[in-house]
């Protein structure tokens, strides 16, 4: 039979905390009983009420069949056993019971009964307005705090009246038990995070979507949500960091990350150190220690000092060392992620550069870039010195002052670090958004420039300033509630500090004038806390830094994560050029699923002939020309160059066979001799100058004033319509490719140059394979295949007068341009005769 005895063991009072090296078991196990089932009991029948008050019933279709959360279950179960087991065992196993026993098995039974209840609650009911997801506050803070209490029980490693020394049965049973509850309360504070039981997202967004919400018809700016944490997919994220992190194929970087680490390490030891021989100093003044000694100590607390550096906003020489050693470890990641980044975003399709914002991108790129030299150098340089430095203060204090300083600084750093991460974690939103808004007062400057002459012929300068300020306007709402989140943050942390510091300061204080520490031992504490919080006040910083080079890098990963859709085989061989005989077999193809562009195009272009495409605008003649080039994959047939199916071979080789002059020609923000030397950088002037003269622009270049060194602006824009059209026939002819597109090459000349260039072309495409897109039937009677396409079908083909015999489509094509360009002709003859009128009418009535 058990023996009840009084509440505590050996008739000690409650109100005892501190005993024989440790907390007293009576005080601790009743103090944590008592607040988890105050909070599990008092706010959980709180949550319980408002659930039913104004929750709604989740429809079971939107609840994820879990195995985790069973295992949530089972853990909460596991724990009321091992609360049973406790009492039993002290019933019938030893015999003895104390009062503070009953009443934490009970009050211990209870509380975990009620956080069941409320695990079944949030699965089955949620708040109508609520648009979060995840576990209830009160759950997470049930966890967090029975987790925590567990790690309490370090405290009183030392002391006999715990279990830790295992000598005997008893010991051995509560310890394990004791294991019990340590694993079972981690995995449920891991598991409650992650909230397995529970939808992925507000359960109202769901059902919104499922009935076509207007709010959720569109796309969201910012694709990630604005209540995501920053950390989601952190995995992901820190190994696409890795490979840039470790210089590969370099010794000599590598040393220097090695060293830098090694210069890191040896900080930690130093900053033991300093606070040490302070505190000897002190000691050996006060004791009147000779002159030689004191000199020592002094000169070796001068020398760490110097090592470890003056104090916040002075680095010491291991520091500054370390710093200077890092930047060629983070010049080397800053190249590798754009050089990388630049080159994924040039692999990247026609269609996703068609659809891309140049500003935004752009704004992503320089923002991601940037952040990533401190998010390694907060990371590796910052947050796990100062996490290393925490943990060696708890230490140093608990073993060789008391455990009550080790107590006071574990309690502050948890809650600084804890109140940090959750207001960071709650104005994240604000950040994300305020780079929203960025984004897009950048992107409508960007595209309002490069549309410069757009917005003078319609005189839109006072609209696109005020769309500009505007965009500003909400960029400074999202900026100044980050900022006061900011001061929000900031102040909290200023508090805990000081109550850390004034707690610390006046129990060493106490123990000096009871003479259980020396003035010295108070000096170290001092010391040492205010060099442990000028880290740890930079921990925030750290922190919010972290987070917000994420929140940057986020646009910069989706561009990453972006997918080639034109990728070359695995097995993909160069292409190899014979003849250049260019075939359509039953090609498909459309630019949106379920409006086809080209419905089974056929033919055959035989080595060094020309074939002209014409038709209306839009009936697939520009997109041909994208498909042979290979802009885009075919839906249906194929396309191939000398019996090579063009999808089987690598893109590069394809493409340096083939030469193009587009429609819209755009050009570099650089010379005009750098310019036609892009379609062959390797060549030298002459060549330049040689492919000009057959261009016919050589004669108008060097009427500049710089000649070939003029600069042609921002995307060409100071040259006219048919120079750049010139300047981009003249960089094909310097690529001289063995198959020609045309793309309604000479559409933006004048009749005459156009004559002069169509002679160039026709000795620069004999003996090549072309394909010419023409609007102007005139500049393509010479052809030797003329396909005629109306909505994607090839309704006729032939030479032009075959064309012409036939009356049929494209006999009706040209007479109609025959007849404008007659009404053109006698518009302009009219205009002239009356011109000539007006000149001649004042002399006539003179006479």
């Amino acid at each position: 039979m058990a023996i009840l005895e009084s509440y505590c063991e050996g008739n000690a009072s409650l109100s005892e905390v501190w005993t024989q090296q440790g907390i007293f078991p009576c005080f601790y196990f009743t103090l944590v009983s008592t607040v988890l089932l105050s909070i599990a009991f008092l706010f959980g029948s709180l949550q319980y009420v408002c659930y039913n008050m104004y929750g709604t019933t989740m429809e079971p279709k939107y609840v994820p069949r879990s195995h985790l959360f069973f295992l949530q279950l089972f853990l909460s179960v596991v724990l009321l056993l091992q609360f049973g087991i406790y009492i039993l065992w002290q019933s019938f196993g030893l015999g003895i019971v104390y009062g503070y026993m009953i009443v934490y098995s009970c009050l211990s039974i209870i509380g975990w009964l009620c956080t069941i209840a409320l695990l079944y609650l949030e699965r089955t009911r949620v708040l109508v307005r609520d648009r979060t997801r995840g576990h209830s506050t009160i759950l997470l803070l049930f966890w967090a705090l029975a987790f925590a209490a567990e790690n309490l029980t370090f405290i009183s490693w030392s002391s006999p009246l715990w279990w830790w020394s295992l000598d005997n049965t008893d010991r051995k049973v509560h310890f394990s038990l004791w294991m019990v509850r340590y694993i079972c309360t981690f995995l449920l504070f891991a598991l409650g995070l992650k909230a397995p039981g529970l939808p992925r997202r507000p359960y109202m967004l769901m059902i919104n979507e499922d009935e076509r919400d207007v709010e959720y018809s569109q796309p969201l700016l910012n694709q990630n949500g604005t209540g995501q944490s920053t950390w989601k997919d952190f995995r992901k994220k820190v190994q696409l960091l890795v490979p840039y992190m470790w210089p590969k194929g370099s010794l000599l970087l590598q040393m220097l990350v090695l060293l830098c680490l090694c210069l890191l390490a040896t900080e930690r030891v130093i900053n033991v150190f300093v606070p040490i021989y302070y505190r000897n100093i002190v000691n050996e003044l006060s004791g009147g220690a000779p002159w030689k000694t004191v000199a020592m100590t002094v000169g070796i607390y001068v020398i760490l000092k110097f090592l470890q550096g003056g104090g916040a906003g002075t680095s010491g020489f291991v520091s500054n060392m370390r710093s200077f050693i890092w930047i060629r470890v983070q010049q080397y990641t800053n190249r590798q992620v754009q050089t990388g980044l630049f080159a994924h975003l040039h692999s990247l399709s026609l269609r996703w550069h068609l659809g891309r914002k140049t500003g935004e991108v752009l704004r992503s790129v320089d923002r991601g870039t940037s952040s990533i030299n401190s998010l390694l150098s907060y990371i590796v340089f910052s947050i796990f010195p100062t996490i290393a430095d925490i943990i060696i203060g708890i230490v140093y204090f608990t073993t060789n002052f008391n455990a009550w300083f080790g107590l006071i600084v574990f309690v502050c750093m948890a809650l600084y670090l804890t109140i940090t991460i959750v207001i960071t974690e709650w104005r994240t939103k604000y950040r994300r958004e305020m780079n929203a808004r960025d984004n897009e007062a950048k992107s409508k400057a960007v595209d309002s420039l490069l549309n410069f002459e757009t917005v003078k012929y319609y005189n839109a300068e006072s609209y696109e300033v005020n769309r500009f300020n505007d965009a500003i306007l909400k960029y400074q709402v999202a900026e100044w509630k980050t900022s006061a989140s900011l001061a929000v943050l900031n102040q909290t942390q200023n508090f805990i500090i000081g109550l850390g510091l004034l707690a610390g300061s006046l129990l060493s204080a106490y123990f000096v004038t009871e003479k259980k520490l020396q003035v010295g031992d108070f000096v170290l504490f001092g010391t040492y806390i205010i060099q442990l919080y000028t880290p740890l006040s930079w921990f925030g910083t750290y922190y919010r830094m972290i987070q917000s080079s994420f929140i940057d890098m986020e646009n910069m990963f989706e561009l990453f994560h972006e997918e080639q859709e034109i990728t070359d085989d695995i097995n993909a061989a160069d292409l190899i050029f014979k003849v250049g005989k260019v075939e359509f077999d039953e090609v498909y193809f459309s630019y949106v699923d379920g409006k086809e562009i080209l419905h089974g195009i056929s033919f055959t272009v035989p080595p060094g002939h020309t074939m002209a495409l014409v038709g209306p605008s839009g009936s697939g003649k520009s997109t041909i020309i994208r498909l042979l080039f290979r802009f885009y994959d075919v839906k249906g047939g194929c396309i191939k160059i000398d019996d090579q199916d063009i999808s089987k071979v690598k893109q590069s080789s394809l493409r340096s066979h083939i030469g193009v002059v587009p429609q819209d020609t755009v050009l570099f923000n650089d010379n005009i001799r750098n310019n036609i030397r892009y379609g062959r950088v390797t060549a030298s002037d002459e060549d330049v100058e040689e492919a000009s003269l057959a261009a016919d622009i050589h004669e108008r270049i060097i009427t500049f004033p710089e000649g070939y060194d003029t600069q042609v602006g921002e995307r060409g824009l100071k040259l006219s319509g048919g120079e750049k059209q010139r300047v981009a026939i003249a960089r094909t002819i310097l690529k001289a490719p063995q198959i020609v597109l045309l793309d309604e090459a000479t559409s933006a000349l004048d009749t005459q140059t156009e004559r002069n260039i169509q002679a160039s072309l026709a000795k620069v495409c004999a003996n090549r394979t072309t394909i010419v897109v023409a609007h102007r039937l005139s500049t393509v009677i010479n052809a030797d295949q003329i396909l005629v396409l109306q909505n994607g079908h090839i309704v006729e083909r032939g030479r032009h007068d075959v064309l012409l015999a036939k009356g049929g489509v494209y006999a009706g094509m040209w007479m109609e341009q025959q007849q404008a360009e007659s009404t053109d002709s006698a518009s302009d003859t009219e205009i002239k005769d009356k011109s000539t009128e007006k000149l001649q009418a004042p002399s006539n009535k003179g006479n």
